[in-house]
């Protein structure tokens, strides 16, 4: 009997289906950090470097994707609907990119920056005003934060490229840069000065007339 008592108390112990909250814990790996083991072929300087360049790309990312969501909920006027949908659209294609960084990042051993303070500490990207902008100006503060990422993605590939990263070298250039450009020039046109419904004749032609 005594022998029953005590197996019930060791695992009453040590199994429950009441959950343990309020757990806390040291990091099993600092960010900054890549684990050493992993047999890909690339050194652990390397990938060192990578993820902090990854790092800043998907900051940057992340950035544009939520740049792209408050477009999306605050564009008004005459495009409202078209730009409303493209808005969104871009965004979709933004944080799926923002997926594949993160996930390089965690493949060659490093960490993924996650939170949005430490996004808002580390990216270039301007950040923009609480209130509801014109239609012309949150085009081109989109385009400008392209240019951000574009110009960072297109030193960032070189490097990697000469670091012998290939898979990082065609992350950024298959999905990263040519997103971005099929982005940037969807936003550029909406941009050009053409009239909405009537065409203006030249001067030219109406002279001839």
């Amino acid at each position: 009997m005594a022998k029953t008592d005590n197996h019930q108390r060791r695992t009453s112990s040590t199994v429950s289906a009441q959950p343990r909250l309020h757990q806390n814990a040291r990091e099993i790996q600092s960010f900054g950090t890549v684990t050493y083991l992993l047999p890909l072929d690339l050194e652990e300087p390397v990938r060192l470097e990578v993820t902090a360049q990854l790092n800043q790309v998907l900051a940057d990312t992340m950035t544009l994707r939520d740049l792209y969501k408050k477009s999306h909920w605050q564009t008004a006027g005459p495009t409202f609907y078209q730009l409303h949908l493209l808005f969104d659209k871009h965004y979709g294609e933004q944080a799926e990119l923002v997926d594949s960084i993160a996930e390089r990042i965690q493949l060659v051993g490093g960490l993924s920056i996650a939170m949005a303070h430490d996004v808002a500490e580390t990216t270039r990207i301007d950040r923009p005003p609480r209130g509801r902008e014109e239609v012309p100006v949150q085009l081109s503060r989109l385009l400008d934060a392209h240019q951000v990422i574009i110009r960072e993605v297109r030193e960032f590939a070189r490097l990697s490229d000469e670091l012998g990263d290939a898979g990082t070298n065609d992350l950024l250039v298959s999905d990263v840069l040519r997103t971005n450009e099929l982005q940037v020039w969807f936003l550029s046109e909406h941009l050009v000065n053409v009239p909405l419904v009537v065409a203006k004749e030249s001067p030219e032609k109406a002279g001839a007339a």
